[in-house]
């Protein structure tokens, strides 16, 4: 490894990356940036509540099978489901524009304007982005049982799924007006933990080549992704916002959540019970369908009413599978990255313009967020990878920051140390 001069900060304006730090650029549209903090309230008086209505159309790049038209917006083919559930249920995605909101909000209620026929259905999500850039999980919302927020946010963004069965009406959604409020402290117990959570949790293979996940994603050859059991952690498409390190018998990787199931779509189970959407008289980290298929828990079915034929609680796609030792179904250890509070981070100022934070310490692999100028980033570890060289300094240092779900050069890093000091090794 070739450590780069000292000091390594860059006087006066920095340039936008060209030649080889092209690799490193990423134009996705919707990643996860650092937000500027929003004013905040007045001493003694509550946050008043304010009211906005997204837009449902043009259907953006994280959207999947909808379709806009007369007014409304709808299943577009009645014939897809997410890859790793199947079935034949239509289904259909689209996630709004995020709304910056005057004051720091926790609560959001609410109020949707569309026609659903008895085989179709619609479920609101929403979910906020801390003045740190970091996102809560989505939460449910529906008409008179407003989504309450983990911790106070700055910024709300809508996700609406839609469903219908094959043949039968689409749901016809014509407007969604959401009002955001503060609701005072958090729930006892939902805040988050020191440490980001990890348990031994059965794993699948996906497969399914071809064909698209929850988040819009086409599944290709080797891929590298998983699926989790509930909405409340999938990732955008082409981001890791929402990604978790899985351990197994060779070796460990981290991944992006970009599909629903196994089994069930309601079934965060890495979440404390009481914070469960479903199930919540299982203990963490106990997977319902691990429950329904050794204890015989909801009689041995699914959500669905399915007979449980494995204690599957995690997918892994191809690529990930074998990259961690499996050669066939088995127990991992998963760890759900966005679950920790940042006890086991380290602050660093980074520096340049359309950074990339990339799923591997390497450049080919997949682009999951960037970072569009100078900011600060919580980096938890370290690893060796591709060495990459820009603007005379080179170095193969690699820095996992659990915010993005990736890994940023340490070039990129705006300290002296080519190796962070303080910092471990993945």
């Amino acid at each position: 490894m070739l450590t780069p001069p000292t000091p390594r900060r860059r006087p006066g304006p920095v340039r936008a990356l060209t030649g080889t730090a092209c690799l490193l650029a990423l134009t996705l549209a919707g990643t996860a940036l650092a937000a500027a903090p929003a004013p905040a309230a007045d001493a003694g008086s509550p946050p008043a509540a304010e009211s906005w209505t997204p837009g449902l159309t043009p259907a953006g790049g994280d959207d999947v099978n909808v379709r806009y038209g007369d007014g409304a917006l709808r299943v577009s083919d009645g014939s897809v489901a997410p890859a790793s559930l199947g079935g034949d249920r239509g289904y259909a995605s689209a996630v709004l524009e995020t709304h910056r909101v005057e004051r720091p909000v926790n609560r959001v209620s609410v109020t949707l304007d569309a026609t659903v026929p008895e085989a179709a259905g619609v479920e609101v999500d929403v979910r906020g982005r801390a003045a740190d850039g970091t996102w809560t999980e989505w939460r449910r919302a529906a008409a008179g049982t407003p989504a309450r927020l983990p911790r106070d946010v700055v910024d709300v963004q809508a996700r609406l799924t839609l469903w219908n069965a094959e043949g039968e009406a689409t749901a016809a959604v014509r407007a969604l007006t959401l009002t955001a409020d503060h609701a005072g402290s958090a729930a006892a117990g939902s805040a988050p933990t020191a440490a980001a959570f990890s348990a031994r949790v059965y794993a699948t293979r996906e497969g399914l080549v071809g064909h698209t996940t929850a988040n819009g994603h086409v599944i290709t050859a080797n891929d590298h992704f998983v699926a989790l059991p509930s909405r409340r952690a999938l990732s955008p498409k082409g981001s890791g916002q929402y990604s978790v390190q899985v351990c197994g018998p060779a070796r460990c990787e981290t991944a992006p959540v970009w599909d629903v199931g196994p089994w069930n779509t309601h079934d965060d189970h890495w979440n404390p019970s009481t914070q469960r959407e479903q199930w919540k008289d299982l203990p963490r980290g106990l997977p319902e369908a691990q429950a329904a298929y050794e204890d015989d828990y909801n009689g041995g079915r699914d959500e669905f009413g399915r007979q449980v034929a494995n204690p599957a609680g995690i997918d892994l796609a191809d690529g990930t599978f074998y990259n961690v030792g499996l050669n066939d179904n088995g127990w991992v250890t998963v760890t759900y990255l966005w679950t920790d509070a940042g006890g086991d981070t380290t602050s660093f100022p980074t520096w340049g313009t359309d950074v990339s934070i990339r799923q591997q310490a390497t450049t080919g692999s997949t682009r999951v967020a960037s970072l569009s100028g100078p900011t600060t980033v919580r980096v938890r570890c370290q690893v060796h990878g591709e060495l990459v060289n820009y603007d005379g300094y080179s170095n193969d240092a690699w820095s996992y920051l659990p915010d993005y779900g990736g890994y940023v050069s340490n070039i990129f890093i705006d300290v002296a140390d080519a190796w962070l000091p303080g910092v471990p090794t993945c």
